[in-house]
């Protein structure tokens, strides 16, 4: 096969090339009012990570859509990340995915099919391993390459779990470690060793099976998935829906090790500083805190962990359940207080 180096061809990898989150709630404000039917569980209305639709008492439809251009060179990674990631948007809602469709864009000109057809390989062996199928989808010539999903699921519709049902005194808990968009900026630019790369590829590619678990936990009071905008924007999403604040415990937060090295050496992605431009107001650092903090609560994270807001007395389930399917039983990093709508690091 053909050596390639897929990301010489992204402006912005993973879900670090997302539209800045300022810019979106601007795009998204001039849209018209559209139809929204009572059975339209979850729309647009908490920036949530997908749409339930109720079909019956027991039954509730999930959809979601994720694709973007690629994080690492290597196509059979690329289509696992981005299958993985697509997919945690129907874990995030208490879903159980039913299947896929691909989302394809190409430059054919530029990509060997082989190159193509190991990104293809690698997200259905994804949807394998979540025990789904990719039963069909769209493609297109473009100029960057572009892969992701639709994902559709299932879900009770009494135990669907948003972004915005966090309550004052839940405690927050961080399934995965922070660092990757780090991490990608560092293999841009040469910097990643091939331990750091392997620590990026385990986590892009763990799949947030918890999410499906956690819908039986009544206790569990609200789930976001973290990704393009950061711990502290997708937690200000949160804050916003409850209208509530959320403190966070820098010294709690879990990271990847060599990611927690590059970021004190200044290596940190664009989107970063958009995330931070965009949201900054919003979120309250200590007087001291250093650069290094700041971009690292704002790291785009790509396929990052579950953000949960439960009840304090259900911590041990909630951490046995993310054990039971992920080895490690997440972190706790913070909690949810009456307040204004905003997160305070401390």
């Amino acid at each position: 096969m053909d050596q390639v180096k897929l990301t010489q061809f992204s402006h912005g990898g993973g879900c670090g090339c997302k539209i800045a989150p300022g810019v979106l709630t601007e795009l998204l404000a001039a849209m018209p009012a559209g139809l929204m039917p009572p059975d339209l569980l979850v729309g647009t209305d908490t920036a949530d990570d997908a749409a339930v639709y109720r079909l019956n008492d027991r039954q509730a439809i999930v959809a979601t859509t994720d694709f973007f251009t690629p994080i690492v060179d290597d196509p059979y990674d690329f289509g696992r990340i981005a299958a993985t990631n697509a997919l945690s948007d129907v874990y995030a809602m208490g879903g159980t995915p039913l299947f896929a469709l691909a989302v394809v864009g190409m430059p054919l000109d530029k990509l060997p099919p082989a190159v193509i057809g190991r990104i293809l390989q690698g997200g259905a062996d994804v949807c394998r391993a979540a025990g789904i199928p990719v039963a069909g989808g769209h493609s297109i010539d473009v100029l960057e390459p572009i892969y992701g999903l639709v994902g559709l699921g299932v879900v009770d519709p009494a135990k669907v779990k948003t972004n915005a049902g966090a309550r004052p005194g839940d405690v927050l808990i961080l399934t995965k470690p922070l660092g990757i968009g780090i991490l990608s900026a560092a293999l841009k630019k040469g910097l990643l060793s091939a331990e750091g790369y392997g620590e990026m590829v385990r986590w892009t590619t763990t799949l947030n099976r918890a999410g499906a678990l956690l819908a039986d936990v009544d206790a569990v009071h609200a789930v976001t998935d973290v990704t393009g905008f950061g711990l502290a924007g997708h937690l200000l999403e949160m804050c916003r829906g409850a209208n509530l604040e959320a403190t966070v415990r820098l010294a709690d937060l879990p990271l990847i090790p060599e990611a927690a090295r590059l970021v004190r050496d200044g290596v940190a992605t664009g989107a970063s500083m958009r995330n931070w431009a965009s949201y900054g107001a919003s979120v309250r650092l200590p007087a001291d805190a250093a650069e290094w903090q700041r971009k690292l609560v704002t790291d785009p994270q790509t396929s990052g962990g579950l953000l949960i807001a439960c009840a304090p007395e259900a911590v041990e389930a909630v951490q046995a359940v993310i054990r039971g399917v992920q080895g490690e039983a997440g972190t706790v990093i913070g909690g949810m207080a009456a307040g204004e709508a905003a997160v305070r690091v401390v």
